[in-house]
């Protein structure tokens, strides 16, 4: 898969999906806009019309357990948003 990691498949994505065509994928930080572009449009054989990223910094999260405090890190990633052309959309789902 090289640049695209994994597509981003919630509720939000999806009702994002079927009313604007726009589709979420985690994708490698280094990659630029135009390397997702042409990863989408070679994998899933639709014509991508716009590309937005976002970077989401990882955070420090902590608990309280019987054993303790326990600490720990989420990590960052980079997100991309896909919008398609009118009339294209993308199936998650078709190799299943």
């Amino acid at each position: 898969m090289g640049i695209i990691i994994k597509p981003v498949v919630t509720e939000k994505m999806t009702l994002l999906g079927d009313k604007l065509h726009r589709y979420g994928f985690i994708v490698q930080k280094s990659a630029n806009k135009l390397q997702i572009k042409k990863a989408v449009e070679e994998i899933y054989g639709v014509e991508v019309t716009e590309v937005n990223t976002m970077n989401y910094a990882g955070k420090s999260k902590s608990r309280f357990t019987k054993a303790g405090l326990l600490t720990g890190r989420s990590n960052s990633y980079k997100k991309a948003i896909i919008t398609v052309a009118e009339g294209e959309t993308i199936d998650f789902y078709s190799n299943i």
